[in-house]
Formats: C-alpha cells, sequence, structure tokens
C-alpha cells in the first residue's frame, strides 16, 4: 500500500512537468482568435538563442521580441504566411522548426539519411572483411611441434 501511495505522489509531481509556456500576460493580446494565431505561429518558429525550442516555450529576451513581432504583425492585419515570411526574410530559414526542402537546406534534410547509410556500409564491410579472414592458423609441422615441446619441458620445475 506503501509503494501506491509512493507511486501516485511521484505521479502527481512528475506529469505537470510539461513543457512551460514562456509566454508573458502583458505579451497576449485581447482577441482570442488572434492570440490563437500568434500561438500557432510562435510553435513554427525556432528560438535563435535556444535552437532547440519554439519561442512560444523559450525565456530567452529574444524569443520574447519575435512573439511580440508576431502579434504585431497579426494586429497589422498580415496573414500567418506573411508573418512567418516577414519572420524569415529577417533571419533565414533556421528559425523554422520545419525547413522546407531545398538546396540550402538539403543537408539539414539528407544528412541523418546519409550518416545512417554510412553507418550500415561500414558495419557490412567489417562483417564481411571478418568472415573472409582465416579460420584457423596452419597446423604445426613435426619439427616446430619438438620445438614446442622441447621449450615447454624447458620451463617446467
Amino acid at each position: 500500500m506503501t509503494r501506491v501511495l509512493v507511486l501516485a505522489a511521484l505521479l502527481a509531481v512528475l506529469l505537470p512537468a510539461g513543457p512551460a509556456r514562456a509566454v508573458n500576460p502583458d505579451e497576449m493580446l485581447a482577441d482570442p482568435v488572434l492570440e490563437a494565431r500568434a500561438r500557432d505561429i510562435s510553435k513554427e518558429l525556432r528560438c535563435l538563442v535556444c535552437q532547440n525550442q519554439s519561442i512560444d516555450d523559450s525565456d530567452a529576451g529574444l524569443a520574447k521580441d519575435l512573439r511580440v513581432l508576431v502579434r504585431e504583425r497579426l494586429k497589422a492585419g498580415d496573414s500567418d504566411d506573411q508573418v512567418v515570411a516577414f519572420v524569415v526574410a529577417r533571419y533565414g530559414d533556421f528559425v523554422l522548426l520545419k525547413p522546407p526542402v531545398k538546396g540550402s537546406t538539403l543537408v539539414l534534410w539528407a544528412g541523418p539519411a546519409v550518416v545512417a547509410g554510412l553507418g550500415i556500409l561500414a558495419v557490412v564491410v567489417f562483417f564481411r572483411r571478418r568472415r573472409a579472414a582465416p579460420a584457423a592458423a596452419a597446423p604445426l609441422t613435426a619439427e616446430e611441434r619438438a620445438r614446442l615441446n622441447k621449450l615447454l619441458e624447458g620451463d617446467a620445475p
């Protein structure tokens, strides 16, 4: 029974430990529709300081500036695509958490597959060379066996 209570307490502590939202109340728009659009856009844009978080999740100052910029553009009447295009024009494709597939981002998309392919190729070559190696050395000749026995007898007490 004690284990169940400990497990329940542990789950109660860990379940709410999801990603914290960094959007401050003073940044939020009064219009819930525009705010929802701003949040959706913010989830697609990378924090240029953290690099592994969206600007919606990041507490960095630049992420806050980008969130404010997104909201300003939405209030000005820009569409979601126009807001994203504006941010990409300023910061490049790197600001997108899911960059488009094109020549300049090809390494991002093909890199993992190329590295995995090279790894598989290295494993295959390793095992083929291992299999091709001789299984056992040639048996000793009578002369070699006699010399070995003589050496072994010399070491015995």
